[in-house]
């Protein structure tokens, strides 16, 4: 009977590893549907505060869109709470997806973690919720910085298609040097270990895949500022790029996985731009009227739909009035 006992113990002992290892690795996996296809929703910039009634607008909005698009995975991508106390903005926020069944992930903007919670106990909150699927890697910059492995329904060994997720931090901390932060030079690293990790498993063919942060890439100045590259959407701002570039444009470009950035920020930017074949792209605005969103429809959702295998997707933004604007195919001719 003890010996019975003992080897319980090591079993839910090693169990227990094994599942704290998965955590640590910084890799969370999701099935995609029995059709191949997975859709995302994108929330960004919510901008949400307590004690505004105007939050309630933003609230109505993420409801609206969910109910219409019923996706697979939403994922915030920073700016959500802004205003204290935290602890009842994260509420307000995450009970949507929770009381709905979708499972959610997130990542930091600029602004979440100003007020009565730092990033750490945001992140600790998180937890408490079922559809949480947050993760993070230890050991290099930032907090929120993980991939999201989506599986065959038949279960394959290799993910079809991935999402890396990355923490872009607040403000430049540089003496001298205004303006955002940037991803670090080891957070570079992380992804191109990582990618060049599945592209070796894949027999030397990259997994198609998507990256989601907050503030974008100095890139998206260069791309949009230039005839040479084709704009669709709305650019009725400068981009709020940081200063320093430290390569993940084209890293992503030279790895070949990387099909679109997805990013927030810039509250009445949805445009999406291809720049030597990786597509960059921002969210669409989903706040109320807490802080500027003179954008043009009013607020609403970026949605991407991905099928298993193809190195393409599907994109459209979904308003709260429930109208689907400007919808955009990567193999269709006319993007190619």
């Amino acid at each position: 009977m003890m010996g019975k006992k003992i080897l319980g113990l090591i079993v839910l002992f090693c169990c227990l590893w094994s599942l704290q290892s998965s955590a640590q690795e910084g890799k969370v996996q999701m099935p995609m549907g029995k059709d191949g296809t997975f859709k995302i929703v994108q929330f960004t910039d919510i901008h949400y505060e307590p004690l505004k009634p105007e939050s309630a607008e933003s609230i109505e909005t993420m409801k609206k869109v969910l109910e219409a698009e019923q996706p697979d995975l939403i994922i915030y991508t920073g700016d959500i709470v802004v205003g204290a106390p935290i602890a009842d903005a994260i509420q307000a926020v995450f009970s949507i997806p929770e009381e709905m069944g979708i499972p959610f992930a997130f990542t930091f903007g600029n602004h979440d973690d100003e007020h009565d919670m730092d990033k750490e106990a945001i992140y600790s909150a998180l937890q408490s919720f079922k559809q949480n699927i947050t993760t993070r890697t230890e050991g290099i910059s930032g907090v929120t910085n993980y991939i999201i492995e989506l599986t065959a329904s038949d279960q394959k060994e290799l993910p079809q298609a991935l999402l890396y997720v990355f923490d872009s931090h607040a403000y430049s901390g540089v003496e001298g040097l205004d303006g955002y932060d940037w991803i670090k030079s080891d957070q570079v690293q992380w992804y191109e270990r990582e990618s060049r990790a599945y592209t070796q498993k894949n027999g030397g063919q990259p997994i198609p895949a998507l990256a989601y942060f907050h503030i974008p890439l100095p890139e998206y100045n260069y791309a949009a500022g230039s005839d040479k590259y084709r704009l669709y959407g709305s650019r009725m701002e400068a981009p709020c790029a940081p200063l320093i570039n430290t390569g993940l444009a084209a890293s992503m470009i030279l790895n070949g996985d990387v099909m679109a950035t997805f990013v927030g920020h810039d509250h009445i930017n949805d445009f999406l731009v291809s720049y030597h074949g990786l597509v960059l792209a921002y969210g669409r605005f989903t706040g109320g009227a807490t802080t500027y969103n003179d954008v043009v429809g009013g607020g609403g959702a970026r949605v991407v739909q991905l099928k298993a295998g193809e190195h393409s997707f599907r994109t459209w933004i979904r308003l709260s009035t429930g109208e689907v604007v400007k919808p955009y195919d990567t193999s269709a001719p006319y993007h190619k």
